[in-house]
């Protein structure tokens, strides 16, 4: 196999080699980058071939190209495209000088070639020992700013991750408008784009567009990666489908303002550029300081979006994950919010306990509504202190009684809001976001607090540390209520503004990483709203995320389907909720509940005391079922089976073991009909060459049921599953 990184000196060329891949870049003789290919392995040829210099009308010459009429930045396929330079597309950065003139050119200095991947500094990035990483200086022809372009090869996973580092190595302040983590140029072909929309209750819905002239823009304004728009998107050939054809994936780890735009341009080349979303963003770069841009992951598959997909959920569970429960079976829980809400207290948490336990569940989480004056969600945001009163005891004998009865114990926080009816709004008013003396805008009854200020993250981790060390405290559900505005704030000067949207994501990683450093045993889970915030910065902290607040298992299909496009679904949380639904009055079977919830961490959100003898032991045996099914749900390849936003009869997904010896395929029929048609489903990830088992019946051989499929049984009422667990014999 190729090295990973290599640098041809005689052709100026820089090649970057995964698995299934290959990535080239060319020094030409004015030290200006160039793009040359990105895509399915070549091994042999030089690419700078390809580069055309034709002259173009409109499209001008940098100074010291002389009458090289055929060379601009305009058209040229650029590594790091900055804005000013007479390029007029989509760049990734732009500088502002000391008498206010914007523009960058950069070029080529030096390279070097590590042996492992550096880490990234106050930002959550994939690790991994012996990562081999190309660390690129570029420099700009006029200003003293030094541009670090880091390139690290994960070759297994045929990913590669992009981030920048902007340096000013003179002693002017200049000012950072833009700063895109990266760009990618294809001279050629044809794409469309697959992105993940959506709304609170319906994240990561998929829509796929065609690439034209006119721009395609994803992004989040709302301070967070959003409910609206994921960090995450597709390139793709015209016929791409899940297993042929080519796909580039783009992943961002950020949890905040982001940008995603694609567009071809006048001579028809396609150029995708992320990064921090620039707009509300203007940092100041004194002499001898640094800029760091969040990291992307790039991956490529030229065998449609399952290889894509499993090239992210491999990467992601070996080299994003951290922690104790990397690899680790989440306890079963439940959480109280839809069995009480606010209504609770020690008592009631215990029966609620007692209840579980008998059903073989191992966590009981205490949701929203245990501390300070907080029994609606209008006071008690920051005020971080137990109420015993509402609880009737300690939370140490909470917790004590909870672990008595053969429980895990776990908690509800939103350390980044605060009520205005709270201790801390009436003592520390300066430590909310707001827009120097406009009124509030509120929402859901809470203000934001001011992530960027140390003293802010210092209480929290001080009053929130109290906690943890009252009680055995096993898990944390960290969850942030609302979308951010107002973003001023009080302890930075009128010109830094601009750096409150980043700072205050750097704000919410530094608390996290001080936490999760002090209490490394305990599970944070991620939540905003359920699905707000699913992202991979929030990932490397939280090893599960609360995939949505909608827990309709019909819902669920289609959120969970498009979450599985990059994550993998051992981060989804997913629970089985009560019926009928509280967020859309259906009413749907337990054992399609069950098998939706066990695409994710599952759990369960319900009262157990309002069950019937009979759905108890349906809970028993499911448990028992995900308890012995763990290996095969954790550490298995996902594969979806059906598109459930086309296919509006039913819908299937699998789990097969990379040792294909083992696969459960899950099937829901969503209506019911009259003198149906049968159903077959073609299984994936099976070794063609070796003969099944289904449910403990038969023999089939592995090409039968990939290539002709299996027969579905005749399933009558809505929202009826079947489960087909595959055993190699």
């Amino acid at each position: 196999m190729a090295l990973a990184i290599s640098f041809d000196k005689e052709n100026q060329i820089f090649t970057l080699s995964t698995k299934h891949s290959t990535y080239q870049m060319h020094i030409e003789e004015h030290n200006i980058l160039l793009h040359l290919y990105y895509g399915k392995t070549i091994a042999t040829t030089p690419l700078s071939y390809l580069i055309c210099r034709q002259d173009r009308g409109f499209s001008g010459q940098p100074y010291d190209v002389g009458d090289a009429q055929g060379i601009s930045f305009d058209t040229s396929p650029q590594e790091y495209p900055t804005f000013g330079s007479g390029d007029y597309r989509e760049s990734c950065l732009s500088v502002i000088g000391t008498k206010g003139e914007t523009g960058a050119d950069l070029r080529y200095v030096s390279h070097e070639i590590l042996k492992t991947k550096p880490k990234l500094s106050s930002m959550p990035a994939l690790y991994g020992e012996g990562v081999p990483t190309l660390a690129i200086t570029m420099r700009d022809t006029f200003l003293p700013v030094e541009v670090l372009l880091y390139y690290s090869v994960f070759e297994e996973n045929d990913a590669i991750t992009r981030s920048v580092v902007i340096k000013n190595v003179g002693t002017d302040t200049v000012y950072i408008d833009r700063a895109l983590s990266a760009c990618l140029d294809f001279l050629n072909g044809s794409f469309d784009m697959v992105y993940f929309p959506g709304s609170w209750a319906a994240e990561r819905m998929t829509e796929r567009v065609s690439v034209n002239h006119a721009k395609i823009s994803l992004d989040s304004l709302r301070g967070t990666s959003s409910h609206q728009m994921n960090p995450f998107a597709i390139l793709c050939e015209k016929h791409t489908t899940e297993e042929q054809g080519a796909a580039y994936g783009a992943s961002l780890v950020y949890s905040g303002n982001f940008l995603m735009e694609a567009q071809a341009d006048q001579t028809d080349q396609t150029r995708l550029v992320v990064g921090i979303h620039p707009q509300g963003f203007c940092y100041e770069l004194a002499g001898s300081t640094e800029f760091v841009t969040p990291e992307v992951v790039f991956s490529y598959s030229a065998s449609g979006f399952s290889k894509l997909s499993h090239n992210y959920h491999n990467l992601y569970k070996k080299h994003l994950l951290h922690g104790v429960w990397r690899d680790e079976r989440r306890p079963i829980l439940i959480n109280s919010w839809e069995a009480t809400y606010f209504d609770f207290n020690g008592e009631k948490l215990l029966k609620l306990a007692k209840e579980a336990k008998e059903l073989g569940i191992e966590m009981l989480v205490m949701d929203d509504g245990w501390f300070g004056k907080r029994d609606d969600d209008t006071s008690g945001l920051g005020d971080w202190i137990v109420n015993e009163k509402k609880l009737g005891m300690s939370l140490h004998e909470l917790a004590s009684k909870v672990n008595a009865l053969g429980l895990k114990f776990g908690i509800w926080f939103e350390p980044e809001m605060i009520s205005e009816d709270s201790n801390l709004f009436h003592t520390h008013k300066d430590f909310c976001l707001r827009a120097g003396d406009r009124p509030y805008v509120r929402s859901r009854n809470q203000l934001v607090l001011d992530m960027s200020r140390a003293d802010v993250r210092d209480y929290l981790f001080e009053s929130i540390s109290l906690v943890l060390q009252s009680a055995h405290i096993e898990y944390i559900k960290w969850d942030m209520n609302r979308s951010l505005c107002d973003v001023w704030s009080a302890n930075l000067p009128p010109n830094r503004q601009g750096e409150v949207y980043h700072r205050y994501v750097l704000g919410v990683y530094d608390l996290l990483e001080r936490l999760t450093s002090a209490f490394p045993e305990i599970l944070f889970e991620g939540c905003s709203g359920g699905g707000g915030r699913f992202d991979p910065g929030m990932l490397y902290y939280s090893p599960q995320i609360w995939c949505s607040d909608n827990t309709d298992a019909l819902a669920r299909i289609k959120i969970q389907y498009g979450t599985s496009f990059c994550y993998p679904p051992s981060t989804m949380g997913a629970h089985v909720s009560i019926c009928p639904n509280h967020q859309t009055r259906r009413v749907t079977p337990m054992a399609m509940r069950a098998m939706v919830a066990m695409t994710g961490t599952f759990g369960y959100e319900l009262d157990p005391a309002l069950l019937t003898q009979d759905e108890k032991e349906e809970i028993k045996e499911q448990i028992a079922m995900v308890k012995e099914y763990h290996p095969l749900l954790s550490k298995g390849d996902y594969y979806r089976l059906t598109d459930p936003f086309k296919n509006g009869r039913y819908a299937a997904w699998e789990f097969a073991s990379k040792q294909k010896d083992q696969a459960l395929l899950c099937f829901v029929l969503f209506k019911a009909t009259a003198n149906p048609a049968t159903i077959y489903i073609k299984c994936k990830g099976l070794d063609e060459n070796a003969f099944y088992q289904i449910n403990g019946e038969g023999v089939f051989g592995g090409d039968a049921l990939m290539n002709a499929g299996l027969r579905v049984p005749a399933l009558y009422n809505d929202y009826q599953s079947y489960i087909f667990l595959i055993l190699k014999i």
